[in-house]
């Protein structure tokens, strides 16, 4: 075995991503301390000492794994991010370039990279977007028609909510989100518009419990089909280790057959 290989098998062994994932939550821990005057003014050179080392194991971490898989390296997706997280995170944060000092805190999200539970939750997300995208287009269309409605009834009487096109999707945005929609916006306007319920209704019907529940479907589905894709790959490597134990074992056995052809008298 070479030294890229055995590299490449510690750095993907349990003991060393569970290490990461322990320095990762380490850092993340830290960077919240940064936060605090107090803690600053008390330990602040401990405590961006301790960011320092932080970061320096991830450089060491990106900086192995590009030695030990070569160009593999980038046609891992997590790795891609991994390294632009950490990219990041070592770009100066002096004078313009300041406010890079606040991404730091993305360094947290490599944790996604190393948990395989949340890796499946993200891939789920990822190939539920096309889905996604029609729904929201549907959803866009919805929200169109109904700002406009609501604009053309109600905005003569309540320009602060339904004025303008804006304003009105922006108050039925909150009216799907069912933030203080009955008390603060509906009863409202039905003292002037006895049957204003007649829009608003069917509007919260179809985008709060339709739609979003059509877009939380199709994100559970994507998920669902990511772990199962997963399960299938585990159980393909399984097969494939045992297959590859018998055969060690029927060559054992023929070789053992074939000494003990050669033994005999």
């Amino acid at each position: 075995m070479t030294l890229r290989q055995q590299t490449a098998e510690i750095l993907e062994g349990p003991r060393m991503t569970g290490f990461i994932m322990a320095i990762i939550i380490f850092n993340a821990i830290i960077l919240g301390l940064e936060t605090s005057k107090p803690l600053m003014a008390a330990a602040g050179p401990l405590i961006l000492a301790l960011d320092k080392i932080c970061l320096a194991i991830f450089t060491v971490e990106i900086v192995a794994k590009l030695y030990a898989f070569g160009p593999r390296f980038f046609r891992n997706g997590w790795n891609v991010f991994d390294l632009l997280i950490v990219g990041i995170s070592l770009m100066p944060s002096a004078g313009g370039l300041s406010v890079l000092r606040a991404l730091r805190i993305l360094r947290v999200l490599r944790i996604i990279s190393v948990a395989p539970s949340l890796r499946r939750v993200v891939e789920g997300f990822i190939t539920a977007l096309p889905g996604m995208g029609s729904v929201f287009l549907l959803m866009g269309l919805i929200f169109y028609i109904g700002a406009v409605m609501a604009t053309k009834l109600f905005g003569g009487a309540f320009p602060q909510w339904f004025g303008t096109l804006g304003g009105s999707a922006y108050s039925l945005f909150q009216i799907m989100t069912l933030e203080s929609w009955s008390m603060g916006i509906v009863r409202p306007v039905m003292e002037q518009f006895q049957y204003a319920w007649a829009f608003f209704v069917p509007f919260i019907m179809v985008t709060t419990f339709a739609v979003v529940n059509l877009l939380v479907g199709l994100i559970v589905n994507s998920m669902q089909d990511a772990h199962a894709e997963e399960s299938n790959a585990a159980t393909d490597v399984y097969r494939g280790e045992m297959l590859a134990r018998l055969e060690r074992i029927e060559t054992a056995l023929a070789e053992k057959h074939t000494n003990l052809g050669k033994n005999d008298p």
